[in-house]
């Protein structure tokens, strides 16, 4: 039986972990497929792996989505029900920045290497004149080695996927400080499957219907994605990428 692979973006909470490897064994164990988990520690790493050209499945932020699906092949099938990307900029709680009116030029962001997590950023830092070349940027390889420039003042400001960062230790957030959260709710990770990709069908049947059993219901839990994956249509992919080039405009 062929070996398919499966790559899960690096930008999920640490306690998501063990929840992709059982989405992986129940997926395999429904569609009767062989599949390998790739799960990248970082975001250049997930380029190296996508660029050996072996990726048939791959659970994307939106704005690598946006990119695979217009230049790799890609189409976009499925995505988490109620469950947006959304973003949180945060400074230290014993820091000068109690606001957004206090970021500045010339101030250092630190975050991890999440593009769409900065567009959204970027964004909402127009409120306040704020623009990406008035800004340094201090790019990590993770969102909690962020966090840990930001509260010993190496930079001033952190950008974070909303989810990981309520996921952080009390004691992380208690020397955070939140200055906004987004509230988009039209963008979310997406699972995309590569063009030709023999399997898709028996993978889309198995992701669709992990709701309607214990099983499935246990791990949709453990990522925190309880109402569990609904289809994605071309056009549902298409309109995801007209969102995600607003943002770049």
């Amino acid at each position: 039986m062929t070996t398919h692979n499966m790559l899960i973006a690096p930008d999920f909470s640490p306690e998501r972990f063990a929840g992709w490897h059982m989405l992986n064994t129940l997926i395999q164990k429904r569609a009767n497929i062989n599949m390998h988990l790739n799960m990248p520690a970082a975001h250049a790493e997930q380029e190296d792996i996508i660029a050996q050209g072996d990726i048939q499945v791959i659970y994307a932020n939106p704005f690598d989505a946006a990119t695979l699906i217009r230049e790799q092949g890609y189409r976009a099938v499925a995505r988490p029900i109620g469950k947006s990307d959304e973003m949180v900029i945060a400074a230290a709680s014993n820091g000068e920045i109690g606001s957004l009116e206090h970021v500045t030029t010339g101030m250092t962001v630190a975050m991890a290497n999440n593009r769409d997590v900065k567009l959204i950023g970027l964004r909402l830092l127009e409120a306040v004149d704020i623009m990406e070349p008035d800004l340094s940027w201090d790019i990590t390889e993770t969102y909690q080695a962020a966090a840990r420039k930001v509260i010993k003042g190496e930079a001033q400001v952190g950008f974070f996927l909303a989810e990981i960062f309520h996921s952080f230790s009390r004691l992380t957030k208690a020397q955070l400080s939140v200055l906004i959260e987004s509230d988009l709710a039209d963008i979310s990770h997406v699972l995309l499957v590569k063009e030709g990709f023999a399997d898709s069908q028996v993978l889309m049947d198995a992701i669709l219907n992990l709701h309607k059993d214990e099983d499935g219901k246990e791990v949709l839990t453990e990522l925190g994605m309880a109402q569990g994956f609904e289809a994605m249509s071309e056009e549902d992919g298409e309109f995801m990428i007209d969102l995600m080039e607003t943002l770049l405009d």
